[in-house]
């Protein structure tokens, strides 16, 4: 096998193929599958069987994922520094007394509590027994030596064993308890498409053996501690460490899926936390997705309710549905029954939640009651929380750009152009990155290759009209006529946006050009709406929220469009569209408040930006207007920004002049009273000022465009001047 056949296949991954799947994506081969077909579908277990039928469906089925494989291989996408977890010494774990909680002592034949470790339900008169079947020593397929009882899982206990072929220590969990070898042989058998499952983030399968009248799946010992116990010990996780484990835990999902396996039972129990990295544990409960009949394994308050009820068979979206709810007691207090079974605590009872808007929108879409609202896929899911977290970690520590695989960069090109009206701004929001997937796909990137904007929608009209079927070229025949000059938006905008909806109402594009749409047209408060609900879809995208904080400035409600656009440029200052609009908004609230919110605004403008320099002019502009007038140190301030301009042309000249001139004011008035320095090169003496500014403002003369300016600037060159007898 060649180099290049060893590399990871799919898109936008370049990880290598080690024992058969990819170590950054933890997917197979693009084209292969690690299970064979025909593997027995009976599933025995202690709770209800459900309908083989998928939740709605019909939102899965007309939808496509529209992201890559994540690549992220770093626990918390290299946002966050976790303590590595040691091993600790197997032996330790080894349960002195094993018992089975009194609580957990539910008769496995009608559900109802007993007393006693081993007996006869008095409900239903069938024997039950929660002593530990094996005991230390015992030699299990002549292969694994017990060592002891280590915990008591759904299953009944788990043991510590010891490998004596292999020379290493081993997990045994039960998989059956029955009356009879064939039972247990049948229920080994039936599991055996599990020994096919192999990626790092899952535990690793090596055996089914039978032992009795108990069948168990022999497991990879894995050290550290579960998630489960990190949060008992601790409380309440911090939202980036815990945001980090869940994150680390999805590409096992994701791998599951693309193999037609549900895990079922997710919780904190189930996952561990060892060196750095984190780990499913337990795979004792999982089912083919396909499977119609059988019992289902799931914890109350951590499943969805349509699992919980009984109404279908586990599939990739009720697995998700767990995440959310491990994820949302990971860092919240709360108890997850009676009325937060299906619920989540609200932001006024939660202050995480209030904090973390990203986090709850997250938490929201992935525990929704409605299947078809949730996260579709786990690559999905990771995308978004993976923004969630940037979010969170940024609002802390400080910027941490990322490229969107969905939306393009910022669209902002001239600083004049963000001027805070309906028109100009819906030109600045992201554009959406062409779907790669859709029939119409090179056509329309042939189409955006156009320069003249008349012929390009010439162009997208023609897409549309010889792909009828394809989404994509309505929506960007759609957007065409959002962004032309005809100075309104055709009714037809919203007309192709609604012939998409009525063949996918679930499409989240509908909303982000509704949005556009009805902002261009004057519709602030719906166009707040429509970029809303594409936040609900996205919680860690940036776009929308963007396209919130437009829409709530053109509707006149500062307060939220300063709120958004601070996020927004807290985490990516690269979107200066919305440093601009948080100053714009920050100094129409004027005082001294606003005027120093304003700077701090224009001040994230990242140097390495094509307007780094217009910022840094209405930066210069905002301090010698409005800034001197509070606090007479920022003429230090006025000075260094204009030397940072980096542009040489009349604007520099024009501000050095008038913040000459107001520094000429406050001596005059007695409100300067450290004079002994410079500024800009000129003495602070009134004559030295007044030369310097008449210099400046004969510069602006001669950079001048018509003789009408020219003769002004020399008019104010001349008025500026120091009077002297000649």
């Amino acid at each position: 096998m060649n180099a290049t056949e060893l590399l990871c296949k799919r898109p936008g991954c370049s990880g290598k193929i080690v024992d058969g799947v990819c170590e950054d994506c933890g997917r197979p081969p693009a084209g292969h599958s690690l299970l064979t077909e025909g593997a027995g579908t009976d599933r025995v277990g202690t709770a209800a069987t459900g309908p083989g039928t998928r939740a709605s469906g019909s939102r899965r089925a007309t939808r496509s994922a529209r992201g890559t494989v994540t690549t992220r291989s770093r626990l918390g996408g290299g946002l966050v520094s976790l303590p590595p977890m040691p091993s600790t010494d197997p032996l330790k774990l080894i349960l002195d007394k094993p018992e089975v909680p009194g609580v957990r002592r539910i008769c496995p034949h009608c559900d109802k509590r007993v007393n006693r470790d081993e007996g006869f339900c008095p409900s239903c008169g069938q024997p039950y027994n929660f002593k530990a079947a094996l005991k230390p020593g015992d030699i299990v397929a002549s292969q694994y030596e017990v060592k002891g009882p280590i915990a008591y899982g759904g299953l009944g206990w788990i043991y510590l064993g010891w490998d004596n072929v292999l020379n290493r220590f081993i997990v045994l969990k039960g998989l059956l308890n029955a009356k009879d070898e064939a039972a247990a042989a049948a229920a080994v058998a039936e599991r055996q498409f599990l020994a096919a499952v192999k990626h790092p983030k899952i535990v690793g399968i090596y055996n089914f053996v039978t032992h009795g009248t108990e069948g168990f799946i022999v497991m990879e010992y894995v050290g550290g501690k579960t998630i489960k116990a990190v949060r008992k010990e601790r409380g309440p996780l911090p939202v980036s460490e815990a945001v980090a484990y869940v994150l680390g835990i999805l590409p096992a999902f994701s791998y599951l899926h693309g193999q037609s396996i549900a895990f079922c039972d997710f919780k904190p129990d189930n996952f561990m936390l060892e060196e750095g990295d984190v780990k499913l544990i337990d795979m004792g409960g999982v089912r083919r997705i396909d499977a119609d009949q059988g019992p289902v394994f799931y914890t109350a308050g951590y499943a969805a309710p349509e699992v919980a009820k009984g109404e279908v068979a586990p599939n990739e979206v009720t697995d998700l549905y767990t995440i959310g709810r491990t994820l949302a007691e990971l860092v919240m207090d709360f108890k997850p029954y009676g009325a937060y079974e299906y619920a989540l605590p609200s932001p006024s009872d939660a202050p995480v939640l209030r904090e973390h808007e990203g986090l709850y929108r997250f938490l929201l879409r992935a525990t929704h009651h409605d299947p078809d609202q949730r996260f579709e896929t786990a690559d999905d899911m990771a995308d978004q929380l993976y923004g969630v977290l940037r979010e969170v970690v940024a609002l802390k520590e400080g910027p941490k750009p990322s490229e969107s695989k969905l939306f393009t960069g910022d669209q902002l090109l001239d600083a004049d152009d963000s001027e805070g009206t309906a028109a100009p701004l819906v030109r600045l929001l992201p554009a959406l990155k062409v779907d790669a997937t859709d029939e119409a796909a090179n056509l329309i990137l042939a189409a955006a290759a156009i320069t003249r904007p008349d012929k390009r929608l010439t162009a997208l009209r023609d897409v549309a009209m010889r792909k009828p079927g394809s989404a994509e070229g309505k929506l960007r025949l759609a957007d065409a006529l959002i962004l032309g000059d005809g100075g309104g938006v055709p009714g037809q905008v919203f007309s192709l946006l609604n012939a998409v909806e009525e063949k996918d109402s679930f499409d989240w594009r509908i909303h982000w050009y509704r949005g556009k749409a009805l902002l261009a047209s004057g519709q602030a408060s719906r166009a707040r709406s429509s970029f809303d609900r594409a936040y609900f879809e996205l919680p860690g995208e940036l776009a929308p929220k963007l396209g919130i904080a437009f829409a709530a400035e053109a509707e006149g409600d500062e307060k939220t469009a300063a709120a958004f656009y601070d996020r927004v440029s807290h985490v990516d200052p690269d979107h200066t569209s919305a440093c601009f609009g948080l100053a714009r908004v920050r100094s129409k609230a004027g005082g001294r408040e606003g005027m120093i919110g304003a700077v701090d605004a224009l001040r994230r403008v990242p140097a390495s930006s094509s307007l780094y320099s217009q910022a840094q002019i209405r930066l210069a502009d905002l301090l010698i207007t409005d800034g001197i007038q509070f606090d007479h140190d920022l003429l230090e301030q006025a000075a260094e920004t204009i030397e940072q301009i980096g542009v040489e042309g009349g604007i520099v000249h024009q501000l050095a002049g008038r913040l000459f001139v107001a520094a000429i004011d406050l001596i005059e008035k007695g409100t300067l009273k450290n004079t002994a320095g410079t500024l800009l090169g000129s003495p602070l003496k009134i004559a030295d000022l007044r030369l310097a500014a008449e210099r400046r403002y004969r510069s602006c003369a001669r950079f001048a465009d018509d003789t009408a300016e020219r003769i002004r600037w020399v008019d104010l060159a001349n008025r500026v001047r120091p009077v002297t007898m000649f």
